[in-house]
């Protein structure tokens, strides 16, 4: 237990360190020097980043208001984390300055090493860095982002000028929340802040490994397994060298937070750039089939079920049982999310007798179209009014032999008000059952309801095959927790820090 605390110790400091030292910070707008500056420094003065903080830089007096130093030994005072922006060639140089200035972390952004085969340089720093204690994450990496407490070492800016003038968004940092970001690849990353930031998913930490000399997965998922505001893991690997490691970390992570992993690299072609990319070695994909299998990890195949299901295990239950209802406005897309689920092992069982004759005695009462089908899917047809899907889901909520929902609204329907979106909602927070939800198309009110639905707490996807995706997930965590025996420590926690 010695070991946990100490590496969760360890891994604070690049989140949130008392003293940051960026070395290669810059006066020129174009240098990621500047940028990362300058993300510190403006927290700093919005009262975020508490720490205290040193550019260096040999050719400067003064950056944005900030005395410069020109090397590490000048700065006065503790230095916990040197972020270094420098050639590679200067690296071994600045981290021998850091040993001596007892730094604990360092995040070195510089790219030419192990990734362009120069390994001898790489082991230089790396060895400079264990005699003195220092961990290292990089080189070639974006390091690391935390919004609530100002540490941004992102050194793409938040806007841009266009040729026209014109100022826009370009890489927006996400709002607070509940996802955590671990990626190996930093450009890939940035694109899911910015998927994060557009469909406003929170986001807890983001970390870049880079060619990860040093500090890799299992340290960084050890350290998220404590932190309070990550619900979930989101993680994209090219390689996990330390496997029994990774499985052993995994293993006690799963048991109350989902790690969901896109493992690239799987084929000849793409194991040949993840080398030339981070110099990382793939290996079989089948092995890591079997890693993840048994450490309770969800693999997933693309970006898209990535975010997606990251997105539905942050604000849903994860399901006690193999068997999900669909209540849908139309036939068409309930059939394509029941194919996909079929084809993921997720069950779409014809409803029990009980549940049919519920539906029966609605549609006797003229409460649901008579000619809706109810063998599930629930087919309301186009005709559906708000009160039908919610009359509909409450039934197949409390039917015992059904472990999650799919509402498939259509924002068409004519007779099919938005508030549907909000008895839904309501329902499902009184059930500890998944609820997802769909409505097809880009247009305004489609992107309305699906924005309503996730401020919610109800995740909702642009298509059937990604609900049933998602949903996918939220069927084989609960089987996996339920296997091992965590399920009902599970849900208390997930009582506790969601539903209240």
């Amino acid at each position: 237990m010695q070991k946990a605390t100490s590496v969760v110790e360890q891994i604070h400091t690049f989140f949130e360190p008392r003293s940051v030292a960026v070395v290669g910070a810059s006066k020129k707008i174009t240098k990621a020097g500047h940028v990362i500056f300058k993300n510190f420094a403006d927290n700093k003065r919005r009262g975020i980043f508490k720490g205290e903080l040193y550019p260096v830089n040999p050719h400067e007096s003064y950056i944005l208001a900030f005395k410069c130093y020109s090397s590490l030994k000048e700065v006065i005072g503790d230095v916990e984390l040197v972020v270094v922006v420098v050639p590679a060639e200067e690296v071994p140089q600045i981290m021998q300055e850091a040993a001596n200035k007892h730094a604990k972390a360092a995040v070195i952004v510089s790219g030419g090493f192990g990734e362009i085969g120069n390994h001898q340089l790489e082991d230089e720093v790396k060895a400079i860095a264990k005699k003195a204690g220092i961990r290292i994450l990089g080189p070639n990496c974006l390091g690391v982002y935390d919004s609530s407490t100002g540490v941004d070492m992102l050194f793409l800016p938040e806007t841009r000028v266009l040729t026209t003038g014109e100022e826009v968004v370009a890489t927006p940092r996400p709002r607070i929340g509940p996802i955590a970001v671990v990626t190996q690849s930093g450009a890939f990353g940035v694109a899911v802040l910015d998927y994060m930031a557009g469909e406003e998913i929170g986001l807890s930490k983001f970390v870049s490994f880079g060619n990860k000399i040093d500090v890799q997965e299992p340290e960084i998922l050890e350290y998220l397994l404590h932190d309070s505001q990550t619900r979930v893991v989101l993680l994209y690997a090219e390689s996990i060298s330390a496997g029994r490691e990774f499985m052993e970390v995994a293993r006690e992570v799963t048991k109350c937070k989902p790690i969901v992993a896109l493992k690239s690299g799987k084929t000849e072609a793409g194991a040949r750039a993840a080398l030339s990319h981070t110099g990382a070695i793939a290996g079989s994909d089948k092995i890591y089939d079997s890693v993840f299998l048994q450490s309770g990890v969800i693999r997933v195949r693309d970006t898209e079920e990535l975010l997606d299901a990251s997105e539905a295990l942050a604000f849903q239950p994860p399901a006690a049982g193999n068997n999900i209802a669909i209540v849908t406005a139309a036939g068409g897309p309930a059939i394509m999310a029941a194919d996909e689920c079929e084809s993921r092992g997720v069950n779409i069982k014809r409803f029990s007798d009980e549940t049919q004759q519920k539906f029966e005695q609605l549609k006797k009462e003229e409460k649901i179209p008579s000619f809706a089908t109810n063998y599930n899917p629930l087919d309301l047809t186009g005709s559906v009014t708000s009160e039908m899907f919610e009359l509909g889901t409450r039934i197949l909520l409390e039917d015992p032999e059904i472990y999650g929902v799919m509402v498939f609204g259509l924002h068409h329907s004519p007779a099919l008000q938005e508030d549907y979106v909000d008895r839904v909602a309501n329902l499902s927070k009184n059930y500890l059952k998944p609820v997802l939800a769909c409505d097809i198309g880009e247009t305004e009110m489609a992107a309305y309801i699906r924005g309503r639905f996730d401020k919610l707490g109800v995740p909702s996807f642009s298509s059937p095959e990604d609900t049933a995706r998602a949903m996918a997930a939220l069927v084989h965590y609960g089987l996996y927790l339920k296997k091992n025996g965590y399920y009902e420590d599970y849900i208390e926690q997930f009582k506790q820090k969601v539903r209240t």
